[in-house]
């Protein structure tokens, strides 16, 4: 059969690319559970790097592995992916591929906070520096730009008040003056946005969000051309040998089979409960992409094809004590970081650049959307 099929949907590369590995009929691939491959002469193992396909060492490659990069490479558009034992991983690994020493970022405020803990903390021990933007406004990028410049970093939509980017136009005056664009999709996942279609470099996940979706795997992956992702692998990828352990990628190709389906559930059911929100007295504000009222229509309807289930909202109660109360009220919506699992969270956060004011970011998870909703007015009614 064939490992890819161009014209594929979304839902069928999700089952079928990259299914070559048939081992006594078994439709779920094994897990190739190994560190070393062996061979059967010193010739083959003389030439074992110059066949992509021959299997050597699993800090290097794993036909388990290699099955779920293959997966998430077409998902996303590109052509190679690397998977990380995580997020910050794959981020790590991305942003240093395009640096040097003396190099100079530009990052959107909204980009997930470890992110710009790296770019504060770690990256200017080798001389790299980084200047952050609110990244709405695309004249704030390209002021910010300098000489130095090499990568421009963006995560749109954000992870808690979902500011969105101009990924077309952010990627026009990169490419103009030879900068690299790393776009975190985590958010979205490749079914709601595909950056490298937009003319991004590299896309980076935090692939225990959505794309694991299960809450039992911590995964990184960063996709991008072959020529891109060729440096990035033998370099960063291999060098700072922060793998993906096969049976953790075996995982992933079983979630994997029901993206599509997940992210489906995960927006309708948000899409309700942001409605609901927007019509509570409880509630001043609601943050969503999904609704009418986001600032940036245009921009949703150019680059997404549709909003995940992460929702955040201002509620009208202000006190710590009673942020508190309404979050450990909630019976089916757990207090808890991360998101894009089964299950739904909702933590409170104080935000210091907003006066200090108080928020809940929820992520929706797979229960019946009138229980969580009655599960949101109950907690309300407490507080």
């Amino acid at each position: 059969m064939s490992t890819h099929d161009p014209n594929w949907g979304f839902e069928t590369v999700c089952q079928h690319t990259a299914e070559d590995y048939r081992f006594e009929g078994a439709v779920v691939p094994p897990i190739f559970q190994t560190s070393l491959f062996t061979y059967e002469t010193g010739e083959a193992f003389e030439n074992r790097l110059s066949d992509e396909m021959t299997w050597d060492y699993t800090r290097v490659s794993n036909p388990t592995t290699d099955i779920a990069e293959k997966k998430i490479a077409a998902l996303e558009g590109g052509e190679k992916c690397r998977l990380f034992g995580s997020g910050m991983a794959a981020i790590s690994a991305a942003v240093m591929s395009a640096c040097k020493a003396g190099s100079h970022i530009v990052c959107t405020n909204a980009a997930y906070g470890p992110t710009k803990y790296l770019m504060q903390h770690m990256l200017p021990r080798f001389g790299v520096t980084t200047t952050y933007v609110d990244g709405r406004d695309t004249d704030e990028i390209r002021d910010a730009l300098r000489d130095e410049t090499t990568v421009i970093y963006i995560e749109s939509p954000g992870s808690f008040f979902f500011d969105i980017q101009d990924i077309p136009a952010i990627v026009q005056m990169a490419r103009e003056r030879g900068i690299v664009t790393i776009a975190d999709n985590s958010n979205c996942s490749p079914y709601y946005q595909r950056p490298l279609s937009l003319g991004v470099d590299l896309v980076v996940h935090s692939a225990t969000k959505y794309l694991g979706g299960h809450s039992d795997i911590v995964c990184g992956a960063a996709i991008g051309s072959r020529e891109r992702m060729k440096p990035l692998i033998e370099m960063e990828g291999l060098l700072l040998g922060g793998i993906l352990d096969p049976f953790a990628a075996w995982l992933m190709i079983r979630s994997l089979r029901t993206l599509a389906l997940r992210m489906e559930r995960h927006a309708e059911s948000a899409r309700a409960i942001a409605e609901h929100l927007v019509r509570h007295d409880a509630v001043s504000k609601v943050y969503y992409p999904g609704l009418p009222t986001h600032p940036h229509q245009d921009r949703i309807r150019a680059q997404m094809r549709g909003a995940s289930g992460l929702i955040t909202f201002r509620p009208a109660f202000q006190e710590k004590q009673s942020v508190y109360r309404f979050c450990e009220s909630l019976r089916l919506f757990q207090i808890g970081v991360s998101w894009g699992g089964h299950e739904s969270l909702a933590i409170p956060v104080s935000v210091p650049e907003k006066a200090g004011k108080w928020y809940v970011r929820m992520s929706i998870g797979l229960e019946s959307v009138q229980d969580l909703i009655a599960d949101l007015d109950a907690a309300f009614a407490s507080v």
